[in-house]
């Protein structure tokens, strides 16, 4: 194809930005799933907004007075009929009377901020939303630095409730209702994903990735599908996967592949590392993509086992020496050390490296003798 740039090593910003883009990846367990680009985007979702909330109260006006009324609590302190007297950020009374506004404030700030219309049968869902930050179980690490967006941070079962509680919320008629339900499942571990097996009809899921209306939300959805989508969904993104390839489209191509992953199995790693490591005509972005999927595919060791990914990782070092530091982070971070005799004799080489590569590599070394690993 002609302009096209195939993955030659290149040294620059591109494949510095990746390494320490994979770097940052290997410490998101608890987060946002990578593979979601344009929720990770996003600088705040309404479900961020709303547990970052000290309180949220949905609201209408008031037909006898016109004043805008509590009429349903959500979270935290408030009383049903209280009347909101404090400037609101984003509010607009086009909805006409009738329509309740979900409302948030905290503390910190001395005005509300209306999330969008939300008739008041939501009430009982934002509020079963709202508590699944207190299910016990393994609780992460709280990232840092602290920000809205960090302050607060679900365990791991806290995230599965609420993947199901969200499901039968995606591309919901309320235009609120469905912005929530996709940032929730956008910014979910990947790992409690498979709590929607079963849970959600594929014909449906299907339909919304096919929706150009809807090109925002298909990383998620695609991802989704990995999870429900049966025989038919895995024949469908095989041609969808097939189609990409061969036109060398990138958009969304690592939800793609990881969905393909998780339905296919280990097997299908055999082909990333024949038709993307192997192959001399795949761009820098499609050899991204692939080392993604397999990151997260990898850190869930589920339908992928990680030892298998590990394999593939090491395939990866073989093919692409030039880029071959790309996976050590992760690596590193599953506590396999076996790769650091291939590490240190390219080093002894002085082959031609990318810079970011070639730190990647030295990081992963000083980590493996920090661990007590000789190496030769």
């Amino acid at each position: 194809m002609p302009g096209r740039k195939s993955a030659v090593f290149r040294p620059g910003w591109l494949q510095i930005g990746f390494a320490l883009a994979l770097s940052l990846i290997s410490t998101m367990e608890a987060g946002a799933c990578p593979l979601c680009y344009e929720a990770a985007r996003q600088l705040m979702t309404e479900g961020v907004r709303l547990d970052a909330a000290d309180r949220a109260v949905l609201a209408k006006r008031d037909v006898g007075d016109g004043a805008l009324r509590v009429v349903a609590v959500v979270k935290g302190e408030a009383t049903i009929g209280d009347k909101v007297a404090e400037p609101i950020a984003d509010y607009s009374d086009a909805t006409g009377a009738q329509e309740a506004s979900l409302l948030i404030a905290s503390q910190s700030a001395p005005q509300w901020t209306s999330l969008g219309a939300a008739p008041l049968i939501y009430a009982d869902w934002l509020r079963q939303i709202v508590a699944t930050r207190e299910i016990a179980g393994d609780r992460p690490k709280r990232p840092w630095p602290l920000t809205t967006a960090t302050a607060d941070v679900l365990s791991y079962e806290g995230w599965r409730q609420r993947v199901k509680l969200v499901l039968p919320y995606l591309e919901d008629p309320n235009p609120l209702a469905a912005r929530l339900a996709w940032g929730e499942l956008a910014r979910a571990p990947y790992r409690a994903m498979d709590v929607a097996r079963s849970q959600i009809d594929a014909a449906k899921v299907t339909t919304w990735i096919d929706d150009p209306k809807l090109g925002p939300r298909r990383a998620a959805y695609l991802m989704l599908l990995g999870f429900v989508g049966g025989p038919e969904g895995a024949r469908r993104l095989d041609a969808r996967l097939e189609t990409a390839l061969a036109a060398h489209e990138t958009k969304d191509l690592a939800a793609l592949i990881a969905a393909d992953l998780e339905l296919a199995g280990p097997s299908r790693v055999d082909w990333i590392e024949a038709g993307i490591f192997a192959d001399r005509s795949r761009t820098m972005s499609e050899i991204e993509a692939a080392l993604l999927a397999l990151n997260v595919l990898g850190d869930a060791n589920g339908s992928v086992p990680r030892e298998r990914v590990i394999e593939a990782y090491r395939d990866f070092i073989r093919q692409r020496p030039a880029m071959a530091g790309f996976v050590a982070p992760q690596l590193a971070d599953w506590n396999y050390w076996d790769a650091a005799p291939d590490y240190s004799a390219l080093v002894k080489t002085n082959a031609t490296m990318d810079p970011a590569s070639q730190m990647a590599i030295g990081l992963y070394l000083r980590r493996a003798a920090e661990a007590g690993i000789v190496i030769q």
